[in-house]
């Protein structure tokens, strides 16, 4: 079963780790941000999930390589364009998620009079 972390370049190691610049990772960051917002528009919810993951996985990634490794000045307005895409697709994904976290918000309440 696909995971949808080896769709990552930096993951998958098409791109070995030891090679990835910071911007790198806001670019593969920003990749699996827009494969989530594609799987969320077709309702692929465990498709969302999983590059979720792989978002979490190069966020850690990218948090450790930050703490030896400084973006170039022309990197800085590149990532505040990542940063904003990410934020848009953010955004996007929960307002389409609502109605089906809402969804199982309801399944959940009904297990729960099972329960008691």
């Amino acid at each position: 079963m696909s995971t949808g972390y080896e769709n990552s370049p930096i993951v998958s190691g098409h791109i070995g780790a030891a090679s990835c610049t910071l911007i790198d990772y806001y670019k593969a960051i920003e990749d699996s941000s827009a494969k989530m917002l594609d799987a969320a528009r077709s309702e692929d919810w465990e498709q969302v999930v999983r590059f979720e993951g792989a978002c979490a996985v190069l966020i850690e990634q990218l948090r450790a390589r930050a703490h030896t490794e400084q973006l170039m000045p022309e990197q800085r307005a590149e990532k505040t364009r990542i940063m904003q895409r990410i934020l848009n697709n953010d955004a996007q994904i929960r307002y389409l998620a609502e109605p089906w976290l809402s969804h199982c918000e309801q399944n959940m309440d009904g297990q729960r009079q099972y329960l008691h």
